[in-house]
C-alpha cells in the first residue's frame, strides 16, 4: 500500500541558506564553494579529468570511449527495443535484495558514458546525497533521491542480464517521436531506423502535446529501470522524487529545454526538484571521498522510511 505525503513547496530556489564562510564540509571531510548571490553550491568549472564538465569534445581517451559509447546508443535505442525492455524488466523477477545491498553492488560498476566520472558509483551517490543533505536538511526524501538515483546502473552486472553499457548508461531521450538536435552526438541517430520511420520522425510522433512525461516511451537505461523498481514496490517518495529518478539523465529536457511541449503542469513542478538536484548530481564528480560508514546509519534511516526491507528487483 502507497502512503501519500504531502508535496514539498517548490518555491526553494528562493530560499536563503545561512553561511558563515564561502565553503561548506562534507561529512566525508572536504569541503565545497558556496554561491556569493543566492547561497548553495556551484559546479567547478573544471572535472576530475582537468576539462570542462560535460564536455564531449576535449580530446582525451576518456572522450573517444564516451563518443563510442554514443554512437552506439544512438544506432540502437528505437521505440520497438524500449518497449521489450520494460516489458522483461518490468516483471522485477531477478532478485530480492535491499536498497543499501544494490548500493553496495554499485562497488563494481564504472560508467562508460561519462567524460566526468571513473570512480565506482557508490562514492558518487553518497557525494550526491551528502551535499544535497547541507543545503537542504529537512528535505530528507531528497537525500534518499540522491543516494538510489543511479542504482538502476546494476543492469551492467550478470545476475540483472549484464545489459551493454548502451543498454545502461547515458544521456536520455524520447522515443517515438523525432529526435531534438540538443542530444548530444546527435549525428549518429543517422543509423538509427526510427530516424526514417514517419511516424517516429516528426516532433509529435506518436504523443499528443502536453500528453505527460509519464507516457512518453524514453531510451532504456538505469534511470528508467531505478523508476520502475521504485514504483512497483510501493515506495513512499514523493513524485518530486520519482521524476528525479526518471529523468535526472533526459539532458535535452533541463538543459536545453526540448521536448516541453509533451509536459503536464505537474512535470513543470517537479522539473523545478530536478534543476536543483541536478547542480548536485554534476557537482559532486569529483576525487573526493566520503566515510561511508558514518553516513550510513543516517541513509538506513530513510530506506526504512521510504521503502520495505526487500525490494524486488
Amino acid at each position: 500500500m502507497t502512503v501519500l505525503i504531502e508535496q514539498p513547496q517548490l518555491e526553494v530556489e528562493a530560499r536563503e541558506i545561512p553561511r558563515e564562510t564561502n565553503e561548506l564540509v562534507l561529512d566525508g571531510g572536504f569541503a565545497m564553494p558556496k554561491l556569493e548571490s543566492h547561497g548553495g553550491f556551484e559546479a567547478p568549472e573544471i572535472n576530475s579529468f582537468g576539462h570542462s564538465f560535460r564536455d564531449y569534445d576535449a580530446e582525451s581517451e576518456r572522450q573517444k570511449t564516451v563518443e563510442e559509447f554514443y554512437r552506439q546508443n544512438h544506432i540502437s535505442q528505437t521505440y520497438d527495443f524500449v518497449k521489450k525492455m520494460r516489458e522483461k524488466y518490468g516483471k522485477l523477477d531477478k532478485l530480492e535484495m535491499s536498497i543499501w545491498e544494490c548500493c553496495e553492488l554499485l562497488n563494481e560498476v564504472v560508467d562508460d558514458s561519462d567524460p566526468d566520472l571513473d570512480e565506482p558509483q557508490i562514492e558518487h551517490l553518497l557525494q550526491t546525497a551528502e551535499a544535497i543533505r547541507k543545503d537542504y536538511p529537512n528535505e530528507d526524501w531528497l537525500h534518499l533521491t540522491a543516494l538510489i538515483h543511479d542504482l538502476g546502473k546494476v543492469l551492467l552486472l550478470p545476475s540483472f542480464g549484464g545489459l551493454p553499457q548502451w543498454a545502461v548508461v547515458g544521456d536520455t531521450f524520447p522515443l517515438g517521436c523525432a529526435f531534438d538536435e540538443s542530444i548530444v552526438h546527435h549525428k549518429y541517430f543517422k543509423g538509427n531506423p526510427d530516424t526514417y520511420n514517419p511516424v517516429y520522425n516528426t516532433k509529435n510522433g506518436v504523443y499528443e502535446e502536453g500528453c505527460g512525461l509519464d507516457n512518453v516511451v524514453m531510451s532504456w537505461g538505469h534511470d528508467d529501470y531505478m523508476y520502475l523498481v521504485a514504483k512497483e514496490n510501493g515506495t513512499t517518495l514523493p513524485s518530486a522524487a520519482l521524476f528525479i529518478i526518471r529523468y535526472h539523465s533526459f539532458y535535452p529536457l533541463h538543459r536545453a529545454g526540448a521536448y516541453t511541449h509533451l509536459m503536464t503542469e505537474e512535470d513543470k513542478e517537479n522539473l523545478k526538484w530536478l534543476k536543483i538536484f541536478n547542480k548536485y548530481d554534476l557537482y559532486s564528480k569529483s576525487k573526493v571521498r566520503i566515510d561511508v560508514e558514518k553516513v550510513k546509519p543516517y541513509y538506513l534511516s530513510l530506506i526504512d522510511k521510504y521503502f520495505p526491507a526487500k525490494l524486488k528487483w
